[in-house]
This record gives C-alpha cells, sequence and structure tokens, in this order.
C-alpha cells in the first residue's frame, strides 16, 4: 500500500491536470483506509470532492461533504460547509452571443503572415512606456471613510456567517442543595420561525411556575431552587420538546456519582447529548454551560468542543452527532467542616485553660487559718 505522502502526491498531480476521472478511480478504493477523523482522511476527501465536482458529480460529493461536516476538527466543517455552498450553487449558463467565433480565411497564405510576423516584432522594439527614474510621489494611505465603510460591512457579515438561531442554557451548580437553570433562545433575524413559536407555547404549558420572558427576537427560561434530580428531568423535558419540533428524537443522559472524602465530596458527571436525528436543520448553534462552585477537570480533553475557564464549563454542541462531556469538581461537605472548626476552638480553649491553671499567677494568696 502506497503512503499517504505518494498518494496525495499522486491525486494532487491528476489535479492539476484535469484528470477527474482517475482522481476518482484511484481514490474511492483506498479512501476508507484513511479515517474521517484524521486530517489525511479529511484531505483526501476534499480532493475527492473536487474531483466529483469536476465530473458534475454533485451527489456523491454532497454525500461525502455531509462525512466532513461531522468532523470534529472545526476547521474540517468550516471548509465542509464551503464546499457545500459551492455544490449547491446555481449553475449559470452562458448565452451563445456571449462566445466570439474566428472564421479561417482560405486567403491567409503563409506570406501574409510572414508580414504579420515582421510588424510584430517592429512593434515589440518599441518602447511604449516612459522608463525614467522621476519619482511619482508617495504613496497615500486610505481615508478614514474607506475605514469605516469596511468596519460596518464587517460588523454586517458577522450575524450572517454565525447562526440564524442560537440555543444557549446554562446549568448553575455552585451551590448543590439549590441548582438553577437558564435556558436562552436568541434569534438572529427580526421574526421568529415557526418552530421558536411552537416551542415557546410548549414551554410555557410545561413550566407553569417557571421565570418565563419573551421579547421579539429573544425568549428566556429560568428554574430556581431546584435540586440536582429535579434538574435532570428539566433538561431532559427541554431537549425532548425541542427535538420533537425538529423533526427527530434527541435522547440525553445524565449520570452522576459522588465521592465522600470526609471534609469534602468528589463528583463525577458525565452527558451523552444524542442529536443524529437532527442534522439537516443549517444554521443552528447549540451552546451549554455549566457553572461550577470549584475549579473542574475536564476528563475528555481533546475534544475541541469543550472549554474550561476557572469555574465555568462551555460545551458546543453540533448537531448530527452524539456529543458526550465528562468532568469532575469537588464540593466542601459544610457539615463537617462546621463540627470540625467547633471541635478545634473547644480544644484550644480548654488547652488555653490547661496550661494557664498550670503556671498560676503572680497576685498574692490570702494566708491560711
Amino acid at each position: 500500500m502506497k503512503s499517504y505522502e505518494q498518494v496525495l502526491e499522486i491525486v494532487e498531480l491528476a489535479l492539476t491536470k484535469g484528470e477527474y476521472q482517475f482522481c476518482v478511480e484511484f481514490l474511492n478504493p483506498i479512501i476508507e483506509s484513511y479515517p474521517l477523523s484524521s486530517k489525511e482522511g479529511a484531505n483526501l476527501r476534499t480532493i475527492l470532492i473536487t474531483a466529483l465536482c469536476g465530473l458534475n458529480k454533485k451527489d456523491d460529493a454532497k454525500k461525502i461533504c455531509k462525512d466532513l461536516l461531522k468532523s470534529y476538527e472545526y476547521t474540517t466543517r468550516e471548509n465542509a460547509k464551503y464546499l457545500m455552498e459551492i455544490i449547491d450553487s446555481p449553475e449559470i449558463k452562458k448565452p451563445e452571443n456571449w462566445s466570439i467565433k474566428f472564421e479561417t480565411n482560405p486567403s491567409f497564405n503563409k506570406k501574409s503572415l510572414n508580414s504579420l510576423a515582421k510588424k510584430k516584432s517592429n512593434i515589440e522594439n518599441k518602447k511604449f512606456i516612459n522608463l525614467n527614474n522621476t519619482p511619482t510621489g508617495e504613496t497615500k494611505p486610505f481615508k478614514k471613510g474607506f475605514t469605516l465603510i469596511i468596519f460596518l460591512i464587517f460588523l454586517l457579515l458577522i450575524p450572517l456567517l454565525s447562526g440564524c438561531v442560537k440555543i444557549e442554557n446554562a446549568l448553575d451548580l455552585r451551590d448543590l442543595e439549590s441548582v438553577n437553570n437558564y435556558l436562552t433562545v436568541e434569534s438572529k433575524y427580526i421574526n421568529k420561525f415557526p418552530w421558536q413559536i411552537k416551542f415557546e407555547e410548549q414551554i410555557k404549558d410545561l413550566f407553569p411556575d417557571a421565570e418565563i420572558s419573551i421579547e421579539d427576537s429573544n425568549f428566556s427560561l429560568k428554574n430556581k431552587n431546584l435540586n440536582i434530580d429535579t434538574s435532570k428531568e428539566i433538561l431532559k423535558k427541554i431537549q425532548y420538546t425541542a427535538g420533537k419540533l425538529a423533526g427527530g428524537e434527541t435522547y440525553l443522559d445524565i449520570n452522576t456519582s459522588e465521592k465522600n472524602l470526609i471534609l469534602y465530596k468528589k463528583f463525577y458527571y458525565r452527558l451523552d447529548f444524542d442529536l443524529k436525528s437532527i442534522e439537516d436543520i443549517e444554521n443552528l448553534e447549540i451552546n451549554f454551560k455549566i457553572m461550577l462552585p470549584n475549579r473542574g477537570n475536564l476528563l475528555n480533553t481533546k475534544n475541541d468542543q469543550l472549554q474550561i475557564s476557572k469555574k465555568v464549563i462551555t460545551w458546543d454542541l453540533i448537531p448530527g452527532q452524539l456529543n458526550t462531556l465528562e468532568f469532575t469538581f469537588w464540593s466542601w461537605n459544610k457539615l463537617l467542616v462546621g463540627i470540625t472548626f467547633v471541635a478545634l476552638l473547644m480544644l484550644m480553649a480548654y488547652l488555653l485553660r490547661f496550661y494557664r491553671f498550670k503556671i498560676g499567677t503572680d497576685l498574692p494568696q490570702l494566708p491560711s487559718e
């Protein structure tokens, strides 16, 4: 079997020559040997998509693009989105009057060719550009108005390049006896989508006692003073409702365990969020934030979807695949810490009293009878 470098050299050379059929026939039998999660597999699949587009096999190219959209690598997913936009772009037929056809004149003989060559050589010998060392002046910088216009253009492009709808859920675990959950759905456009309106109506029916705020482009839900089990049930109801409206069934599994270490407890959390059924929804951004009482540790540190900053874990969920989060954190055992602190104070008071009595005082004593 050829090495990756040899395969890459062969297909790149064929691609530059326009031999698309050779690229497809060469890569198809060996493409599965390079997994999608590796950079080599993503690079070869990108070349294969280019060759398929050159052969006008857009359906096959789309299938490979959808596989690349499930990659853990951010750059691979962005490249796949760009290729998908190119594939889905409409074809523009060129009118015939845009083309210029040259007809060969039979009277155009060798003599005329020789005379044309002489004229061409005379033209090349002439200099039409005045080459001198006279300076033309310094290059002027762009004016302030140009910079402002470019800044405004980039500012307007930011919401277009980001997702149309942003869903963010924040789970506050800073007080394990009083857990808070905050859900926010933000629309990047003025009008909400129909599924957003249905989602808001169903959430109001599910949680009539929660704090709900509805605005033109935003929706927020706040559930406060919950225990761990109740917060799990609320999260499962929210994801199940959203999954049904998205046209599929999503699944959220939350496993928790704790280890008692006398003065403090260590907690273990694992969240499995199955979003395979909603891979067809585009421009959807889903974020999950978890606020911890102390600094936590991520167990799946190689996942680019996860970021931890001080006491906050940020989890970027990707539609169309299974998202997994594992982390640990610790919390003081308040009852045992209080008992220990009181016991130490009592012991210190007893020792001070005992040693003070043993040393005695310098005060005069009354004579004994």
